[in-house]
């Protein structure tokens, strides 16, 4: 594994580059998106305001689940004796080189899409599109931006990668890795690139047919929900409840979500486009 890439004076961390890069394929999609459904927002500025929200949420989160760490962490960043200011934030990004926690992540990234859905406009009637088309539009993205920034994980070794093995795919962490170890380990982040690649193909198939608004959100939620629950039983995490990893409970939240979503989105049948919906109960 590659944590850091030098590059002459530059120490490049392959986490972030890896962020950067699931940032940019997720800002193509949506666009694409965008263009496909005559929704006239930009693509980039929604991406940006969420990966910023994201990673503050992921991380957040994750801090929140030992609050022994965090209260460190926030020590070294206020330790007495530091002479300039450089110091708090240099230790600020080294705070954010690791630990992060998929599903604070997801929460707050639906939260900003569905502040950003309230502007964003239907092309040709100038209409707003709303907290929940917004959710809908962004989930194919979603899904190809977590897996690309899965192998920010694996390539950073950062403890996400999976449980010692002695497959043929199994994989070696440097001892420079951010979560060294001497085993073979599998590769998880690589089978949730796979399974999420899947599900973006799904989702933007799904939604050439236009099911009622939220459905497609639904989905996500229950399918991404199915995949980080199963990728779980091969991954280092500690089983924390009920013989479940933290992940995986919270996995089961985004399934259950989910299948509540689709269910009263089915009830209330809200067609995609406002004229439509217009039309049918006329």
């Amino acid at each position: 594994m590659f944590p850091y890439i030098d590059i002459g004076p530059l120490h490049l961390g392959t986490f972030g580059l890896m962020l950067w890069l699931a940032a940019v394929v997720a800002t193509v999609v949506l666009h694409k998106n965008f263009v496909r459904n005559g929704v006239n927002a930009d693509a980039l500025n929604v991406v940006a305001f969420v990966v910023i929200t994201g990673v503050i949420g992921a991380k957040l989160w994750h801090e929140f689940q030992d609050v022994t760490t965090l209260r460190m962490s926030l020590a070294r960043m206020g330790a007495p004796g530091w002479k300039h200011p450089l110091d708090v934030v240099m230790e600020f990004l080294h705070w954010f080189q690791a630990g992060f926690a998929w599903f604070g992540g997801m929460v707050a990234g639906i939260l900003m899409l569905m502040w950003m859905g309230r502007t964003a406009q239907f092309r040709a009637t100038g209409e707003k599109i709303g907290a929940l088309r917004m959710l809908d539009l962004a989930a194919p993205a979603a899904a190809v931006g977590y897996g690309v920034g899965r192998i920010g994980c694996l390539l950073s070794g950062d403890g996400d990668y999976g449980i010692k093995t002695t497959l043929p795919w199994g994989v070696h962490m440097r001892p420079d890795a951010l979560v060294p170890t001497a085993d073979l380990v599998q590769p998880t982040p690589v089978y949730e690139l796979l399974y999420s690649l899947v599900l973006a193909w799904w989702l933007w198939k799904r939604a050439k047919s236009k099911p009622p608004v939220s459905v497609i959100t639904g989905e996500y939620l229950v399918l991404s929900g199915i995949g980080r629950f199963l990728v779980e039983f091969v991954r280092i995490n500690p089983r924390l409840y009920w013989g479940m990893s933290n992940a995986q409970v919270a996995a089961i939240g985004s399934i259950l979500a989910g299948l509540v979503l689709v269910a009263v989105a089915k009830t209330k049948n809200v067609q995609w486009e406002p004229e439509l919906a217009s039309d049918s109960q006329g």
